[in-house]
């Protein structure tokens, strides 16, 4: 992926990185360390909340991760199968099976990518996988993502060699631009990744009012567009913009 002018967000100092970069996933220690698919998990807990009943957000996590033990059918018409796993960071109170079924259903659904007719998913919990979906804390996720190049400042997410890191604080928090459930934010998250993965690229607002792409980088701004999580419409029809002319960072 799926990584999309922050207004509440400290972003000041966001570097204009590579958008899609490739890294080896063998290419060094730490990336390994942190894709290796665990035969255990203990990250079975409810994420707390904050005194002020907000998520608490993990800033800096241990690095060691647990693989979702769940898998599913493949969702899709499509000839191009495409096998993912999810990997949760420990000590992040999310539940990794609990996370694993949220994006099953995202990615499984009607207006997912599954409608382009060309693509269809599968959860798994062991390899062979094509790709890892990783829930990272903030400083984790700055760490895998600079692996390929890329500066996600502790606020953002990315898709990066064989991963797609998810940053905890989006995952829990959403972002101030997006006015929708937080349910309906992760699904954005995991559209743009994905989508990133499987070829797409940044895309602009298309016009006043009418709904984001998924692949524009909502969390800078909607540019006159209405926030919207999906790549499709109910009816199968793209909801694309044109191409971006910018690299604001990653997301």
């Amino acid at each position: 992926m799926l990584v999309h002018r922050p207004t509440g967000l400290a972003l000041t100092a966001v570097a204009t990185a590579l958008l899609l970069a490739a890294c080896d996933p063998g290419g060094s220690d730490s990336a390994a360390k942190t894709s290796k698919i665990e035969q255990h998990g203990n990250g079975e807990s409810k994420a707390g909340q904050d005194d002020n009943g907000k998520p608490r957000v993990v800033q800096h996590g241990n690095g060691e991760f647990d693989a979702a033990q769940a898998s599913g059918k493949v969702y899709g018409n499509g000839s191009k199968i495409r096998r993912y796993a999810i990997l949760v960071e420990q000590g992040t109170g999310i539940s990794s099976k609990e996370t694993a079924r949220e994006i099953e259903q995202i990615l499984a659904a009607k207006r997912g990518w599954t409608a382009d007719g060309i693509d269809a998913f599968q959860l798994v919990s062991q390899k062979p996988y094509d790709f890892v979906i990783d829930i990272a804390s903030p400083d984790t996720a700055d760490r895998i993502c600079a692996e390929g190049g890329l500066d996600t400042n502790g606020e953002v997410n990315c898709d990066v060699g064989h991963k797609v890191v998810v940053n905890l604080k989006r995952w829990l928090t959403g972002s101030p631009q997006f006015p929708g459930s937080i349910s309906e934010y992760r699904a954005l998250i995991i559209n743009h990744e994905v989508g990133h993965r499987i070829g797409h690229h940044h895309e602009e607002c298309p016009g006043p009012g009418k709904p984001a792409p998924a692949m524009m980088q909502q969390i800078y701004g909607l540019d006159g567009c209405k926030a919207n999580a999906w790549p499709y419409d109910p009816d199968g029809n793209y909801l694309g913009g044109p191409p971006s002319k910018e690299t604001k960072a990653v997301e």
